[in-house]
């Protein structure tokens, strides 16, 4: 069956219907990289946007429910280049057809995805439609798109009650803004006693519980629509308790102390990202998954100093703050399928707890 896909700039793509037969409108964003499609599928970064994979084959190595990093996938929709039908893997427990059908997830396969991300870069991200409906009326298509913004997805995404990974050392308290699951098992990995706090909840009962560490994890969507997030995470800031924070905790941190963010052309999402670590000189692979970033231009160095920059385009890649057992990150040291190459982030973590 056909499938379209309709860009709000009035680009429309011909191709196979894959998944949900629903159609769906969703910010277009596109991720490089070559394996990992299912922790793509189930990263709640996702949320209220559309992937496109730009390797050429998908699915292929079938899905592995036990690589998922959350409880379901959650992108509106997927786009690729071409679909692997019959996947062939000893782990391999489903299809990624059926896996999109099952999760109400449409798609399209066949369109030319090269040509396709070109002009999510050379134009930046945009909304799109993905529809079966050969009678589209393109300009009412392009009216929806542009009124489209996604919201509330911190909340959408985020563990509804407290969850406790019991460890034999340091406790950990995780806010779970959006968090993969593989943030949690890298600390529980480590020894670390992880409590899970829904996204919402007040920095009082996180300190009150005496934590000897504070995870801010990863999540979707604009990091300035967390207004009242943000206000907790200031009083976890005064506090004197180390803090280690991913991605979205990162930008939330920064906003909390005065920094500002702003959204990026077409953001970092892949597992190729070159960051340097500007205290050791070291240059790392990482995983990336964001489409927002912290302005380091008026940064006061009383607050914090940049720690990590990206090697392709100068963005900034983490803070360090002065004075506070506190270092955040914009990249993903947890990744899985990987690069592992920042996962000594974690072992740092541990040591600051150690010393505090």
């Amino acid at each position: 069956m056909k499938a379209f896909l309709i860009l709000e700039d009035g680009h429309v793509f011909t191709g196979t219907a894959i998944g949900a037969d629903k159609e769906v409108i969703s910010e277009i964003v596109f991720n490089t990289s070559m394996t990992g499609y299912l922790e793509v599928l189930t990263d709640p970064s996702y949320a209220g946007q559309a992937v496109v994979m730009t390797y050429p084959l998908i699915g292929n190595y079938g899905i592995c429910y036990e690589d998922m990093e959350s409880k379901k996938p959650w992108p509106d929709g997927y786009i690729v280049r071409e679909l692997s039908r019959i996947p062939s893997n000893f782990r391999s427990e489903d299809t990624i057809q059926h896996f999109l059908e099952q999760n109400d997830i449409p798609g399209i396969a066949g369109i030319d995805t090269r040509a396709l991300t070109k002009i999510l870069r050379e134009k930046g991200t945009m909304n799109g439609m993905i529809t079966r409906n050969e009678n589209y009326d393109l300009d009412e298509a392009i009216r929806r798109m542009k009124q489209y913004t996604p919201t509330g997805v911190v909340m959408k995404t985020t563990c509804k009650e407290k969850l406790i990974l019991p460890g034999e050392g340091y406790k950990v308290a995780l806010m779970d803004l959006g968090a993969k699951r593989n943030i949690a098992k890298s600390l529980n990995d480590r020894g670390c006693e992880v409590t899970i706090y829904p996204a919402d909840t007040k920095a009082e009962e996180i300190i009150a519980a005496n934590p000897d560490g504070i995870m801010l994890s990863n999540g979707p969507g604009d990091p300035k629509e967390c207004t009242e997030i943000i206000q907790e995470i200031k009083k976890l800031y005064e506090t004197d308790i180390p803090i280690f924070a991913i991605c979205l905790g990162h930008q939330l941190m920064a906003l909390a102390n005065g920094c500002d963010t702003h959204k990026m052309k077409y953001g970092h999402r892949g597992g190729n990202h070159p960051v340097k670590d500007l205290k050791t000189g070291k240059v790392y692979i990482s995983s990336q998954n964001h489409g927002y970033v912290v302005d380091t231009d008026g940064l006061d160095p009383e607050i914090a100093v940049p720690a990590f920059v990206n090697v392709n385009d100068g963005t900034n890649e983490g803070l360090a703050y002065t004075g506070k057992n506190i270092f955040t990150v914009q990249f993903h040291p947890e990744a899985c399928p990987g690069p592992q190459d920042s996962a000594y982030l974690f072992d740092r973590f541990i040591q600051m707890m150690e010393e505090k």
